[in-house]
């Protein structure tokens, strides 16, 4: 039997090449002589992200479809056109058995392209609420895979988001020195992450950094990840009063969540997938835009007791200090936290659809013969 072929896609952002590149690493682990290529775009963070991972990348054109009426969508069927047959060479020349999508740019062309060649199309959904390209997908396919309960897709089942194993598998407990040591923390004391994911949030930098006085007189540590187009000025304290260490970027991010207690970021839907996976309690403060998406991200480990959830116009230095320092000072509080965080993640995500992925390739294979 020849080895496996597929294509994934999800360009664009983080949100959406993450979980296919992780699929693709479990895919490898499942059946090793798995040939997978990535269809992306030069739009986005494509040719940086997925090339790091070890995958051929293969680019189309891209196509942002219009949420609403305007001139740009008048344009839109021309340059859906030209990407569609691109996605279609490419299936042509990988000899491709089946399309995994996970949204974006490239995914509404990939989808049409799949469905003209008779390919079997399988669609995962990380966000509460469903983008344009996988709702079109949805109208095509049963084979439809969600994040979360409850999300507006036909066809859908809820798996979570496939993630990396150094984060499913991550014992905090067992790194947490470990980690302490690599960031300059203290081996004893609460530890408050801060992270406004890869791009950095002005208004979280801009909340905790003026609370760095109250959180050292209230004996916390703190590792804030600014993100690397932020500068974060925190007013020097005594060498004696607990570390505050300020950093733009974090590659492996087990060691920042094996080293902190709680964490106030973003709701993104890979951060709060991950922060369930590790078992890590939050306050997470969505961005104000995108039609409150965030919000739904955040909302099904909040109902469960494991996050706290605070709009962006309410963070400030006194929230921090009449809400959150009480709280990390509670260590029986945040023990039970974690452990509600915990059990809403689902850490077997990217198995779960590997598997899925391998039997309709077999399921096609039977059929063909």
């Amino acid at each position: 039997m020849t080895a496996p072929r597929v294509v994934v896609v999800g360009g664009h952002s983080a949100g959406h090449i993450e979980p296919a590149m992780n699929l693709a690493d479990a895919l490898r682990r499942l059946e090793p002589t798995a040939e997978i290529t990535a269809l992306g775009t030069v739009r986005g963070l494509d040719t940086t992200l997925i090339p790091a991972r070890g995958y051929p990348l293969e680019l189309i054109p891209p196509v942002p479809l219009p949420r609403t009426l305007s001139p740009a969508l008048l344009q839109t069927p021309g340059k859906l056109r030209e990407s569609v047959l691109a996605a279609e060479a490419v299936l042509e020349r990988v000899r491709a058995e089946v399309v995994v999508g996970f949204g974006g740019y490239v995914a509404a062309p990939a989808y049409l392209a799949a469905r003209r060649q008779g390919l079997p199309i399988v669609v995962h959904e990380a966000n509460a609420r469903p983008g344009v390209a996988n709702r079109l997908a949805a109208r095509m396919t049963t084979h439809v895979f969600t994040a979360a309960p409850g999300v507006r897709l036909a066809h859908a089942t809820a798996i979570g988001i496939p993630l990396r194993p150094a984060i499913t598998g991550l014992d905090r407990g067992a790194l947490r020195d470990a980690a302490r040591r690599r960031f300059g923390l203290r081996p004893d004391g609460p530890v408050l992450m801060v992270t406004g994911g890869s791009q950095g949030a002005r208004t979280i930098n801009a909340a905790v950094s003026d609370a760095a006085p109250a959180l050292r007189a209230a004996g916390i540590q703190v590792l804030h990840i600014t993100g690397s187009q932020h500068v974060v000025e925190v007013p020097d304290g005594d060498p004696a009063e607990p570390p505050y260490v300020v950093t733009p970027y974090v590659d492996e991010m087990q060691y920042a969540y094996a080293a902190a207690d709680f964490v106030i970021c973003r709701s993104g839907a890979m951060t709060c997938a991950e922060l369930a996976a590790v078992g890590l309690p939050a306050a997470y403060v969505p961005l104000p835009l995108r039609g409150g998406e965030q919000r739904l991200n955040a909302e099904p480990v909040v109902g469960a007791g494991g996050a706290l959830l605070v709009d962006d116009a309410d963070l400030d230095p006194a929230w921090i200090g009449t809400t959150l320092i009480p709280l990390l000072n509670d260590p029986q509080q945040l023990t039970a936290m974690s452990a509600r965080a915990s059990a809403a993640g689902a850490p077997d995500a990217d198995n779960v659809l590997a598997r899925h992925v391998l039997t309709t390739i077999a399921d096609r294979r039977s059929s063909a013969s």
